[in-house]
């Protein structure tokens, strides 16, 4: 019986372990599509966002980091996240090169809004930093504000978007 209960809790305790992996992020290729407009995310400038959910291999692709936040925002999800990554534009080559590799975990990053810029899409863009420095550096040239994860306003990135509004897209 203390055989059979030991089994239990290894077993109990594996699922946890298993349950608490955070997957690492998928470098962007010129195949990964967005997951809202199903385009090859690579030809649109601008950050991208990634969402993993539990028990799929390959994780939801966003042309634009706004994109994830309504996502995020949105009730109608029912899968598990597991991790969720936005690119660090303080790290990228340019707008219109936002990197491959230069994922950060969206919870850590520092977000300029109200900033007046395109993302991917055409929407405006709720823009990714690493660390203030970056954040500062692009609100001195573009406008707006930083503000952390938590911070973010759900009209940021739900409300209603302007499409005769005209938006600069950063160089």
């Amino acid at each position: 019986m203390k055989h059979l209960i030991f089994i239990a809790i290894l077993a109990l305790a594996a699922c946890r372990e298993e349950a608490s992996v955070v997957p690492d992020p998928i470098p962007m290729t010129k195949e990964a599509l967005g997951h809202y407009c199903q385009m090859n995310i690579a030809d649109h400038g601008g950050p991208k966002g990634q969402i993993h959910l539990a028990g799929q291999l390959q994780p939801l692709f966003f042309a634009q980091a706004r994109d994830v936040i309504a996502y995020l925002k949105t009730p109608e999800r029912e899968a598990e996240i597991t991790a969720v990554y936005v690119s660090d534009m303080g790290a990228a080559l340019s707008w219109r090169y936002p990197g491959e590799n230069n994922w950060i975990a969206a919870d850590q990053a520092i977000y300029v809004i109200g900033a007046g810029v395109a993302g991917g899409m055409g929407a405006p863009e709720i823009v990714p930093f690493a660390d203030h420095d970056g954040a500062r550096a692009f609100i001195a040239t573009y406008g707006g504000r930083a503000v952390t994860f938590e911070q973010i306003p759900a009209d940021a990135a739900l409300g209603p978007v302007d499409l005769d509004q005209l938006l600069e897209t950063p160089a």
